[in-house]
């Protein structure tokens, strides 16, 4: 009896489809058949509740609200997606330089914090000014590296104009001493108190942006394992 009104509701769903299928501009059809599957996955996880499969009635109800645009439910039962908040940002901080990331956009901004340039925007510096605090961030391996995953997002061919050593790509090490629980949640732009779904997922999802392989630096890459093994090790 179970497996026969599932195999009704199915195709009754497979006929409606169908029917609107020829009519419906290409908008209206995505948001029809989102709609039904939605509606389709709410019967289904009734059935399921009632012949008490629970385990496949309950994350069947989280993805059915979902696509009905119940967010917030849906968000409840698929909580371990890994997908962003919007706002978030990461925050890595050295001896002469603040660096901000955005993830929506990524978007990358940054204040000085120490030499010729203090207190200024890294984004009203012209190019003259980045290739003299560039110079300037010779003392300082990590505030080196940070500059220059800035600049190998804002200005092409920087290498080569500031006559950058190629052996100097990647910066210096990736920490001068033991990161903080502070700078981990700053890193990977979570609140204190994270769990470990939510480290990883944060950790994964900004490795996408900022391994090398993808535009990065592996000081940044570095930074980001070292918060996520920092937070880690706390739980």
């Amino acid at each position: 009896m179970f497996y026969l009104l599932l195999g009704i509701l199915l195709l009754i769903m497979l006929l409606y489809a169908a029917q609107h299928f020829v009519q419906a501009n290409p908008a209206d059809l995505a948001k029809t058949l989102r709609q039904g599957a939605g509606i389709a996955l709410l019967a289904i996880a009734g059935i399921f509740a009632v012949g008490g499969r629970f385990a496949f009635a309950v994350p069947l109800a989280g993805v059915g609200l979902s696509l009905l645009g119940w967010k917030r439910l849906g968000g409840v039962f698929g909580s371990g997606s890994g997908q962003a908040t919007p706002g978030q940002t990461s925050r890595v901080r050295t001896a002469m330089v603040e660096m901000e990331l955005d993830h929506d956009s990524g978007d990358m901004s940054g204040t000085v914090l120490a030499g010729r340039f203090t207190g200024q925007s890294l984004g009203d510096l012209s190019d003259a000014d980045l290739k003299a605090l560039w110079e300037e961030t010779a003392t300082d391996a990590q505030s080196r590296a940070l500059v220059e995953a800035y600049l190998d997002r804002r200005l092409s061919g920087w290498r080569e104009h500031f006559k950058a050593d190629g052996a100097e790509r990647q910066g210096g090490p990736a920490s001068a001493g033991a990161m903080t629980d502070e700078e981990a949640y700053q890193i990977l732009g979570l609140s204190p108190g994270a769990g470990d779904a939510e480290i990883r997922a944060a950790h994964r999802r900004l490795m996408q942006r900022l391994h090398p392989d993808h535009g990065g630096t592996t000081f940044l890459a570095a930074k980001l394992n070292e918060a996520k093994d920092t937070l880690l090790r706390r739980h």
